[in-house]
């Protein structure tokens, strides 16, 4: 019995140490290690950050090298200047002036004979006016949140090279937008809102309850039926039928 189990401890520790011997030949292999890219976070959600570093932050196995994180349009200047990273994934939606702020704050650095910055949109939303709005700023493309971890390191690399990289049903947008010779109308109401209240406007258009919404945006019920209260008062309707008829008619749904 006791030699058994002798030899049971014995093969346990040999595979143990062959599995660390991988592990360690992975990292150390020139194909596994070839690729490499510098990445800042952009995203107002703490959680949402740390679950895109844990999907695609691990360098040795994506060749993806999360150099910093920003919650806002200000920590996101300071961090992408002071990184210098190739490649920001960069949410539409953010506090203080949103991903479009920041595209024109960093614009020399898009700019720069060398290694210049490139921009990702990564966001929940999929608004036309939203793609078509960072498309513009100079952002290199624009996927959603439903991207999966290996499908956002391919978009990553992607980019790092140069190309433009949308989720599938948002090329449209750009391709109508920048095909059309003519800008797109200024929508006063519309342009009264701010870029939450009018992702929760799109949700509860789209037959959200209060409870979807704010777990779709990270965000409490309460704060849900704030913007709500907020955007039917702005835009003189009465409940969210008449909210639902008015998004249909501008095509925001």
């Amino acid at each position: 019995m006791t030699e058994d189990r002798t030899t049971e401890e014995r093969t346990t520790r040999d595979r143990a140490a062959q599995d660390r011997a991988a592990q360690d030949r992975a990292v150390q292999d020139p194909a596994a290690v070839a690729r490499r890219v510098r990445v800042v976070l952009v995203d107002d959600h703490r959680m949402f950050r740390t679950g895109v570093q844990a999907e695609i932050g691990e360098t040795a196995r994506t060749g993806v090298e999360v150099v910093g994180e920003a919650a806002d349009v200000d920590q996101a200047v300071t961090v992408i200047t002071a990184t210098r990273p190739e490649v920001v994934l960069l949410d539409v939606h953010l506090p203080g002036g949103g991903g479009v702020e920041v595209l024109r704050r960093c614009a020399p650095l898009m700019t720069a004979a060398e290694n210049p910055v490139r921009f990702l949109a990564l966001s929940v939303s999929d608004a036309a006016e939203d793609v078509i709005g960072v498309i513009r700023g100079g952002a290199r493309g624009y996927v959603t949140k439903t991207i999966t971890g290996a499908d956002l390191v391919t978009s990553v690399f992607r980019v790092q090279e140069g190309d433009a990289v949308f989720s599938p049903r948002l090329a449209g947008f750009v391709l109508d937008a920048f095909a059309s010779t003519d800008a797109p109308p200024v929508d006063e109401d519309l342009d009264r809102l701010t870029q939450r209240e009018r992702e929760v406007l799109r949700l509860i258009a789209r037959g959200y309850a209060y409870k979807e919404i704010a777990k779709q945006l990270f965000i409490s019920v309460k704060t849900v039926e704030s913007h709500v209260s907020a955007v039917l008062r702005k835009l003189q309707l009465s409940n969210r039928h008449e909210l639902t008829r008015w998004a249909t008619a501008r095509r925001l749904v």
